[in-house]
């Protein structure tokens, strides 16, 4: 497990799904969940998958940034696709096939299992009025929009859910962002931070997947395989479902806290979005694997630009 099974919708999930490959399977299967840190560091899970130390890991794809570049794509994208978009964008548009490809080289079958909507734009003590408040900050950040963060003059370290409070705390790190409301609260950081940025621009999605050993799931039957398979489908739909069901309760609660939710101006959303295309143009340029995933998001989104823009109303309607 990279996220304690403790934090409603981000890491509860797992057991969710662990009970339901037990029950369809009558208990002849059993997925057996370890909290972060228990077996191996919860950023290195892929890694331990991988040399075979365990069997399977639950994860965010985006920390394998370093070693996979292609990686934050499967996992959220600065500006990209919404929740449902992205299921389409898996299940019926290749991105599954794309995934399996890029991890097969790193001996890892990767699922999609959890899904959560987009997380906040973060926690600060001071606010951000222009992206020239973002220089020398030094402020915990995941993925493809750490590198954005990063290009804007923030100092950017990546730290594990259970560590961010206390660096936070105590002034090693001067902002954060982490998850959706809920989580963060639980983590604490509205005792610390009082304010909390929106919308989740740098995750739109935040998608968390079963990554499993090659050998170990070609091991099982085609009946072991669909049971897995299935649970975690099932996975993605209560996932999603939790995670927005469980945010607004967590707003109506911020003014009794002290705490200030603030909407970033378009402007700087806008400033973030052109630095954003910048870093995912020049990724795409230097590795292969991201330039294929990417040109297919890129070109399933113009198509599904057309739906969704004749078949929904307006958000401020």
């Amino acid at each position: 497990m990279a996220f304690a099974t403790t934090l409603e919708v981000l890491g509860d999930n797992v057991i969710w799904v662990t009970d339901a490959v037990g029950r369809s399977s009558n208990g002849a299967m059993v997925l057996e969940p370890f909290e972060p840190g228990e077996v191996v560091p919860p950023l290195n899970i892929v890694d331990a998958v991988r040399e075979g130390k365990v069997e399977a890991g639950y994860t965010w794809l985006g920390y394998d940034q370093g070693k996979i570049p292609a990686s934050p794509l499967l996992g959220a994208v600065p500006f990209g696709m919404e929740p449902w978009e992205y299921t389409a964008w898996w299940y019926q548009a290749g991105g599954r096939e794309l995934a399996e490809t890029l991890y097969a080289k790193y001996d890892v079958h990767p699922l999609l299992c959890g899904l959560i909507g987009p997380e906040t734009a973060g926690w600060f003590r001071s606010p951000i009025e222009s992206l020239d408040d973002l220089e020398g900050l030094k402020i915990r950040f995941a993925g493809l929009g750490g590198k954005v963060i990063e290009r804007l003059g923030a100092s950017v370290t990546m730290l594990p859910g259970g560590e961010i409070f206390q660096a936070l705390e105590k002034g090693a790190i001067d902002a954060t962002e982490f998850s959706l409301p809920n989580v963060d609260e639980q983590l604490g950081f509205d005792r610390i931070a009082k304010l909390n940025y929106y919308p989740g621009w740098h995750q739109p999605y935040t998608a968390a997947h079963l990554a499993v050993n090659i050998e170990e799931w070609w091991a099982l039957s085609a009946t072991e395989q669909a049971i897995i398979d299935t649970a975690c489908t099932a996975g993605v739909t209560r996932n999603l479902a939790n995670s927005e069901a469980k945010q607004g309760p967590i707003l109506a609660g911020f003014p009794g806290k002290g705490v200030t939710p603030i909407v970033l101006p378009e402007p700087i959303l806008r400033q973030l979005n052109e630095v954003a295309d910048e870093v995912m143009a020049e990724e795409a340029a230097n590795d292969e694997d991201f330039r294929i995933i990417h040109l297919s998001q890129v070109e399933f989104r113009k198509q599904y630009a057309q739906w969704k823009r004749f078949a929904y109303l307006p958000r401020d309607f």
